[in-house]
């Protein structure tokens, strides 16, 4: 077992892999730019290193201040957490170069996974059923227009590079086809430097369900059940829940063992989560997250499980805890992303927090790097806090989780605290009854 990691990233997630690690015995090492040196994460782990200025290219993403602090500190393992390099396959040879250890997949699995339509062909051969759309890449108008008819109106059009959204345009008919492929070629070459894009069924009423695998190393896999992450405002996901709401027990244990023997069957190590778009019944690859997701802790809570314990014990060469027999769900849990942003409009709201309580009781936990007088940086993403729920069942977490949202105080910012307050009131949200359209439907008619 290590006897030290470092962790490559901030906030929340970092405390959050802190704490696994004080669990296991194991200590820790925080990096920070100077914008976080007053960091909580900084504040919890064993040591700090400082690896650069508040831009995040210069110090989160800059790959050799990140080898240099674990030579500095002698740490064995590098945790990425998620964003930032947890995905970049250059990084995670080079740690291995420098006989570090990667928290996380081989850097081929993530560079098989990193490209949308890489990704798609080997999820295919695989056995994991797959969106109809184009064999590869699509260069040009005319080839587009050939695809779009063979697999029918309306279609979207995504970056392989892409992710977050960008790069991705929605034709409904051949009118609008030649805007939106210029448009999507023009934003992915923006966004990732490679313009490149394929073509795919678009779906009118999906629900975005994801699957937790997690793999050894050495062909034995498990899958965690779903996740629903429907609720997203330009692909950007707000609220996630386990089990999903519209998902059968026979649907979860087929897609399931469908997910897991694909990964079993490449050898995959740690964590990773297969996401599909759902509807009537049948299930759509999209994409696969080589890393631990934001949204985990809803699986942790219904499973009863420590994913990122599990991550550290398969990347020291140790077994997982538990195999898929071992597994079974208990209760539900509702994630709701607190971010430091302005409703309607969503605008960044980085300040100084005057005022901070967080919620507690049973079955509540907030994962923030939040404190009295901490200043939200302005360098970085929006998210400040993560609050989950669990409950016996769905209604019970949905009271517990407007429970919780009314003891959360958050002052001196702006958060997103009132867009869940709002929609805890609405009738599809009580029932489940929504789709990856629902949201942004909703603030439209609600704020215009």
């Amino acid at each position: 077992m290590f006897d030290k990691i470092l962790i490559a990233n901030r906030g929340e997630i970092a405390l959050r892999v802190i704490r696994a690690c004080r669990e296991m015995g194991i200590a820790s090492v925080a990096v920070h730019s100077t914008a976080d040196a007053d960091a909580m994460h900084v504040r919890m782990a064993d040591e700090s290193v400082c690896i650069g200025p508040a831009p995040s290219s210069a110090s989160y993403l800059s790959m050799p201040a990140i080898i240099s602090a674990c030579e500095i500190t002698g740490a064995q393992a590098i945790h990425p957490g998620y964003g930032f390099l947890s995905e970049n396959a250059a990084f995670v040879q080079m740690v291995e170069d420098h006989g570090i250890t990667f928290i996380g997949p081989r850097a081929e699995h993530i560079r098989i996974m990193g490209d949308k339509i890489t990704a798609k062909d080997t999820m295919k051969n695989l056995g994991v059923p797959c969106v109809p759309g184009s064999d590869g890449g699509v260069d040009d108008v005319d080839q587009a227009k050939r695809v779009a008819a063979g697999i029918g109106y309306p279609v979207i059009i995504k970056a392989t590079a892409g992710g977050g959204g960008r790069g991705m345009k929605v034709a409904q008919d051949e009118a609008g086809l030649e805007v939106a492929f210029r448009t999507a070629r023009a934003e992915a070459k923006a966004a990732f430097g490679n313009p490149d894009v394929y073509i795919e069924k678009y779906l009118q009423r999906p629900r975005h369900i994801e699957i937790q695998v997690f793999g050894d190393g050495k062909g034995r896999a498990v899958h965690l059940g779903e996740r629903d992450c429907s609720l997203q405002r330009r692909h950007q996901k707000v609220l996630e829940e386990a089990p999903g709401p519209a998902i059968s027990p026979e649907e979860r244990a087929r897609i399931g063992k469908i997910c897991a023997d694909a990964v079993a069957r490449i050898g995959y190590a740690g964590a990773g989560t297969i996401e599909f778009l759902y509807e009537d019944g049948e299930f759509y690859f999209i994409e696969m997250n080589t890393r631990l997701q934001v949204e985990h802790p809803v699986t942790e809570a219904i499973f009863g499980v420590d994913l990122v314990r599990q991550q550290i014990l398969v990347a020291a060469g140790q077994e997982m805890e538990f195999r898929q027999e071992d597994l079974s769900i208990r209760g539900h849990s509702i994630e709701v992303r607190i971010n430091a942003e302005k409703v309607p409009g969503f605008s960044p709201c980085p300040g100084r927090i005057t005022q901070y309580h967080a919620p507690g009781g049973l079955g509540v936990r907030i994962d923030s790097a939040l404190y009295d007088g901490y200043s939200i940086p302005p360098y970085y993403d929006s998210l400040i806090g993560k609050l989950i729920v669990h409950g016996r069942d769905r209604p019970e977490a949905l009271a517990r989780l407007q429970r919780a949202l009314g003891e959360l105080i958050v002052d001196g910012i702006d958060t997103t605290v009132p867009l869940f307050t709002a929609l805890l009131q609405e009738p599809d949200i009580r029932s489940g009854n929504y789709s990856i359209h629902w949201l942004e439907r909703w603030l439209d008619q609600k704020f215009g």
